[in-house]
């Protein structure tokens, strides 16, 4: 069942944003595996998968952003897309979960 952010209720806005922040977390310890070279990169980039299937089943993606997409895009190594998963968790508030892409 699809729940969009606007018209749900704090129930609903809560589990959203405990998708988000575990999204965020999930993106940034891959982006750490990553920088450290380390042979959990893989494992981390589907733990990072796995959350943003959930954010877009729940519809809360913002600002015409494909999470799945993109998140897909940045474990493949996107730098494109990796920074737009980041800026979906600066904008989510999560900004400190991640590292920026620049």
């Amino acid at each position: 069942m699809a729940v969009l952010m606007s018209g749900c209720s704090s129930d609903d806005s809560a589990q959203g944003k405990a998708w988000q922040e575990e999204y965020c977390d999930k993106l940034g310890s891959w982006q750490h595996e990553v920088h450290a070279r380390t042979a959990n990169t893989e494992s981390a980039g589907e733990a990072a998968i796995y959350a943003s299937k959930k954010l877009d089943k729940a519809g809360l993606e913002h600002g015409g952003t494909r999470i799945l997409d993109d998140t897909v895009n940045a474990i493949a190594g996107d730098t494109g897309a990796e920074g737009r998963a980041v800026s979906y968790c600066d904008s989510a508030g999560f900004e400190a979960s991640v590292e920026s892409v620049g």
